[in-house]
């Protein structure tokens, strides 16, 4: 029996595809997560969308976050909680409304980021050698991205279940 046989998610080919994504992300943030723990470095990889924008951008609200990183609100602001706990972030009122709230990465945030600068310098050369050997998934990924952009999988699926109800109907 092949490996790929013994693959319950690889029988379904196509039909698996979000369980398939969900274990390839798994995989990477847990090889992530290791990598931390033996640096002593305590961070969580659904932290690193929101650390990376702050860097880049300085202080920014969660639905600007959310916007950059085409996530939803919820993901942001969960990720938020955990770094202002975990002391990475905080939450301070905006300087032209003190009704609007912006994140910002505090002084552990910026040590956090210097610490975990030559660490992503690895992991990004390795994620370009796996998307080399993988032949350019990345490629097929945003082809996945733009027509799920065209024409969402609920769309689709209630579309299907219409023209379903329909011939029942006609009959």
């Amino acid at each position: 029996m092949s490996d790929a046989s013994k693959d319950y998610s690889r029988t379904f080919g196509g039909e698996a595809l979000g369980a398939r994504l969900r274990r390839l992300s798994e995989r990477i943030d847990r090889d992530g997560t290791r990598i931390y723990a033996e640096h002593g470095i305590r961070f969580e990889q659904r932290w690193y969308g929101v650390l990376r924008q702050l860097v880049a951008n300085g202080p920014m609200s969660v639905g600007q976050i959310a916007t950059a990183l085409h996530i939803s609100h919820a993901s942001v602001s969960e990720a938020r909680r955990s770094l202002e706990k975990a002391g990475i972030i905080a939450n301070r009122p905006a300087p032209e409304d003190g009704r609007r709230r912006m994140l910002a990465l505090t002084e552990q945030g910026h040590a956090l980021w210097d610490r975990l600068a030559p660490l992503w310098e690895d992991f990004n050369l390795v994620a370009k050698e796996l998307n080399e050997e993988a032949q350019d998934v990345v490629r097929l990924l945003d082809r996945l991205d733009d027509a799920l952009a065209r024409r969402s999988m609920y769309d689709r699926i209630m579309d299907r279940i219409a023209d379903r109800e329909s011939e029942i109907d006609d009959t």
